[in-house]
């Protein structure tokens, strides 16, 4: 067989970065070879973290769960695309249109911002990275994609997060003030809503959206692939640990099963 498989999501360790919110994840060896015999790993903590899927339950009342997202969106073609972005970037409809390759109705589509490259405990990678916001994920919509993935740290850009002056927020106040000096702005002005990107993309578009997807991304960057991500069959969940695959045949000699 002359598939390619390559694995665009980050390790999954206890001491991983986290977006700041509470509570981490605790990982205990409860049992062990030498006294028992057997391995055996505990592990408690949220869902959002590392590489994962949101529910649009996650951010609106009496929505689907994690368990509703029909299997069609979980797997099929699309693109990686290239957009890299700087400090506190928003992903437009302009980049997105102008993407190659170009996002058809129909694609997962997955975004190579560069981000992943600075995945670490730190302000640069939560709190300075770039996003998407509403404008966006509406082309998205509009586009009928299949899932979406993104290279940094949400869904939405950290200026329409708590980190700021939104819901449980401002848990970040100095970003505020440096946003305000950097730009000469104010960010609510700049970023109205609460996690648009999320509503909109999940609950208005039943698209699934990924997010800190890393791993090999840069090796599938610019090419069509097929992908997936599978969360766990969870009813009542408000999102799920992925891994995400991208997946190129590139002798084209690979056919699926007819199932008869």
């Amino acid at each position: 067989m002359s598939l390619k498989v390559y694995d665009l999501s980050h390790v999954f360790t206890q001491f991983m970065p986290e977006w700041p919110s509470s509570p981490s994840v605790n990982i205990d060896v409860i049992k062990f070879h030498a006294r028992d015999g057997v391995y055996e790993v505990q592990w408690e903590g949220i869902m959002h973290r590392c590489t994962h899927m949101d529910a649009p339950l996650h951010v609106t009342e009496c929505t689907p769960t994690i368990g509703d997202y029909p299997l069609w969106r979980l797997f099929g073609p699309g693109v990686c695309i290239s957009l890299p972005k700087g400090k506190w970037g928003v992903i437009t409809p302009e980049d997105l249109e102008k993407a190659t390759p170009k996002i058809q109705e129909g694609d997962v589509v997955v975004i190579n911002t560069g981000y992943h490259h600075k995945w670490a405990d730190t302000d640069e990678y939560f709190g300075y990275g770039p996003g998407i916001y509403k404008e966006g994920a509406e082309w998205l919509v509009e586009k009928k994609v299949r899932m979406v993935a993104y290279g940094c740290q949400a869904n939405d850009h950290p200026m329409a997060t708590k980190l700021v002056n939104h819901g449980l927020g401002p848990t970040h106040p100095h970003l505020i003030d440096e946003y305000k000096a950097e730009t000469g702005r104010d960010a609510h002005d700049d970023f109205p809503e609460w996690e648009p990107a999320h509503k909109t993309l999940m609950v208005k578009g039943g698209i699934p959206g990924i997010e800190n997807t890393g791993g090999e991304l840069d090796a599938v960057t610019g090419k069509r692939c097929t992908f997936m991500a599978l969360p766990w069959r969870w009813p009542g969940g408000d999102g799920s640990i992925v891994r995400v695959l991208a997946i190129v045949d590139p002798e084209q000699t690979f056919r699926f099963e007819t199932g008869e």
